[in-house]
């Protein structure tokens, strides 16, 4: 694949994109009519572009700002999933699929926002899709 700007060359670009993509296959299939549908389009479509934006950015802190903003959208998507799963509109199985997507898109981001900052820390959250 030809890269044309240097956003399409991170690794945690090119997952939040498998996440689209995973999220486009299992919309097809719900029927229900619900807002939280869009909400989860809306969370989605958030993170790589926020990430694209973020890339753009010159500083640290204005990077990690749109990063946090990705991993805020992911683990919205995250709750997004627990909230169909709740309603019955997606199976445990396909919930399954989408957080570990998301948490290598979560853990990704963490250690982008990292290498950008100067933040201090506290010991990292260990997500978990059960």
């Amino acid at each position: 694949m030809e890269y044309f700007f240097s956003h399409e060359k991170l690794n945690v670009y090119q997952k939040a994109l498998e996440f689209v993509r995973w999220w486009q296959n299992v919309k097809k299939s719900i029927k229900a009519k619900t807002s939280i549908i869009d909400q989860m389009d809306r969370a989605c479509d958030s993170i790589p572009l926020n990430i694209a934006e973020g890339t753009g950015k010159y500083t640290g802190k204005d990077k990690a700002r749109y990063y946090d903003i990705a991993r805020g959208s992911s683990l919205e998507c995250a709750a997004c999933l627990d909230d169909m799963e709740a309603r019955e509109i997606l199976s445990d199985k396909i919930v399954i699929e989408g957080k570990t997507i998301l948490k290598e898109i979560v853990s990704m981001l963490f250690g982008l926002i990292k290498s950008v900052s100067d933040r201090s820390y506290e010991p990292e959250e260990n997500y978990e899709a059960e």
